[in-house]
């Protein structure tokens, strides 16, 4: 573990992430970050946290499920995105094996990069049994690799409905869910589950890990669109235990009355853009980035496989 890694472990992060501690990290686990709205900040939320546990002392891939390559291109990536004579859609017809189209990022974590003809790809999978089209991807992927060779996988997935999506959820039936202040903030949380979980869950476990508020950069003490998704979400008590602490408002009084004033959510930093914009993942341009404690308790929450609440 390098120094840079080092300072974002459990021995160096309190709150949010001191109630994680000791707590059994062991399981392998596979992940997607998911959301049926664009702009939300997926890739950026799906690389920095593979590269969180990779700094964990992990064995990390991150698989670029969308077409559109931002996680990919963000990593440097932008020559394997462009050639497609092997590429992440061949392994889903058995064309070729995954290790031939999995990379080293330099980040501690390896990469299966997206394909700029995936959107053909997914036209090409064979329409036959409804459930079937969408297990390539752990069969031939996730099922492989997870445990043998690599201790979590995930997953950046399209922001719409698709075969593609479908089988980043049936490959890991786990979620990482992603929401951007605005209007249509809860509207693209309750499509996702409405459209995208729920008829999965007619057929398996499906588990949302973490609604992710993200994107924040208003105060939260006025009626501004980042208090709106932060009260909707504290607000909802069936989504209370999947509420990152780092998201966590309870006493909105005390934040009015100016007792308390917390910056909660992912918060918009201009290192998170100039880290995209080096071809890198956050701790690397950044390890003293303030909002690194938010990508560390997701990381944490994988691990364990549920938000931890301090007692």
């Amino acid at each position: 573990m390098t120094e840079s890694d080092s300072k974002n472990s459990t021995d160096r992060t309190n709150s949010p992430n001191r109630s994680y501690v000791g707590l059994d990290q062991e399981n392998p686990r596979a992940v997607a970050v998911c959301m049926l709205k664009g702009g939300v900040g997926k890739s950026t939320v799906a690389v920095n946290l593979a590269r969180q546990l990779a700094a964990h002392d992990h064995d990390v891939l991150l698989i670029d499920l969308d077409p559109n390559g931002h996680a990919s291109t963000g990593l440097g990536f932008d020559d394997e995105y462009h050639d497609t004579s092997e590429s992440i859609g061949d392994t889903f017809f058995e064309e070729v094996d995954p290790d031939s189209v999995i990379y080293e990022t330099g980040f501690n974590f390896d990469l299966l990069p997206s394909s700029e003809d995936l959107e053909q790809v997914e036209r090409e999978i064979v329409v036959g049994d409804v459930f079937q089209p969408s297990a390539l991807l752990k069969r031939e992927i996730v099922d492989p690799l997870l445990g043998d060779e690599y201790d979590y996988i995930v997953t950046d997935s399209p922001a719409y409905r698709s075969r593609l999506t479908d089988n980043a959820l049936v490959a890991t039936g786990n979620l990482v869910l992603p929401l951007a202040p605005g209007n249509e903030a809860m509207t693209g949380l309750e499509r996702t589950i409405e459209r995208q979980i729920a008829p999965l869950r007619k057929h398996m476990d499906v588990d949302v890990l973490a609604l992710v508020p993200n994107m924040l950069r208003g105060r939260i003490d006025q009626q501004t669109q980042d208090r709106q998704l932060l009260e909707r979400l504290n607000a909802h008590d069936s989504l209370q235990d999947r509420i990152p602490n780092f998201a966590r408002v309870t006493d909105w009084d005390a934040v009015d009355d100016g007792e308390l004033n917390p910056s909660p959510g992912i918060r918009d930093r201009t290192s998170i853009t100039k880290a995209y914009g080096e071809r890198m993942p956050l701790l690397d341009y950044d390890p003293d980035c303030d909002q690194l404690k938010c990508f560390d308790e997701l990381a944490h929450i994988v691990e364990v496989g549920e938000v931890v609440r301090d007692e």
